[in-house]
């Protein structure tokens, strides 16, 4: 690790494994950054928990980020930001810090949606907590008012993939019934957003029930797209993280158990430390 003085690397929180499917993406963009990733997993699953739990929790666990020098944060967990990111903005960040930022996934996907879709119809697949909280139609109508949005809660996908089910033959219902269910809800639709950063894990089950023609969006690349354009629109905050090509690893559970199951998110072998919240 570098000095304690120059070390600042860029944030990166997510509930549990999920974020880690992001956190690859944006090395990949920004390899000579520092970064450090936090899993909640002792807390997770986010996506059944009220709005003010996930603000809560997520709250608690920016601030660890901020403590240990991260002065730029990613909620890489649609949940989070859903449920907390704009509180975390708008009522947290001028009492703590009002030059620290913290930024979500929701926005930087909506933002490209039209980039994808010719009939104007696209569907949404999350967590119950994203679904509810109505955030990709919000987010979609500020960038594409034209765009119909329609949604659909997964609620066994997570706890399917932290399980490490995702190629389970058994599986394969639990994925069709909702691909299904979303389908009929609009026979236009031809983009469907994968709204959580465990589903890229069910890609190949999603795959094989998704009409051909409907294209797949994963959050990965356009996250990590939409970070290097935000460092290079704010070459102050860019100035102040710092760049050593360090990757850490921080988790809420068992060290181990996260080592074991994040290297399959994040492509490669990884080592955690365990944070007692």
């Amino acid at each position: 690790m570098s000095d304690k003085k120059t070390y600042s690397p860029i944030g990166v929180f997510d509930s549990g494994y999920g974020g880690l499917t992001i956190l690859k993406e944006i090395v990949k963009e920004l390899p000579e950054h520092d970064f450090l990733y936090l899993g909640d997993n002792a807390r997770a699953p986010y996506g059944s928990r009220s709005f003010e739990e996930v603000y809560d929790l997520t709250l608690e666990c920016v601030k660890q980020l901020f403590d240990k020098g991260c002065h730029l944060v990613v909620l890489a967990c649609n949940t989070a930001s859903a449920k907390a990111l704009r509180n975390i903005q708008q009522k947290d960040l001028p009492n703590i810090d009002p030059t620290r930022r913290v930024l979500g996934v929701i926005r930087p996907t909506t933002e490209l949606a039209g980039n994808y879709t010719k009939t104007k119809h696209i569907g949404v697949l999350g967590t119950a907590g994203t679904v509810l909280s109505q955030s990709y139609p919000i987010e979609v109508s500020k960038f594409h008012p034209e765009i119909k949005v329609y949604q659909e809660a997964c609620p066994l996908w997570v706890p399917i993939v932290e399980s490490g089910k995702q190629n389970a033959d058994d599986t394969d219902a639990e994925v069709k019934k909702h691909i299904d269910v979303l389908m009929s809800r609009s026979p236009k639709i031809d983009t469907i957003i994968l709204g959580c950063t465990h589903y890229p894990l069910l890609i190949n089950k999603i795959k094989k029930f998704v009409p051909e023609h409907v294209a797949l969006i994963t959050q990965g690349e356009i996250v990590a797209k939409g970070l290097k354009d935000y460092l290079q629109r704010h070459p102050e905050m860019d100035a102040r993280c710092s760049k050593n090509s360090s990757i850490e690893f921080l988790t809420t559970g068992d060290a181990n158990f996260f080592d074991e199951n994040g290297g399959k998110f994040f492509g490669k072998e990884i080592r955690s430390k365990h944070l007692r919240l």
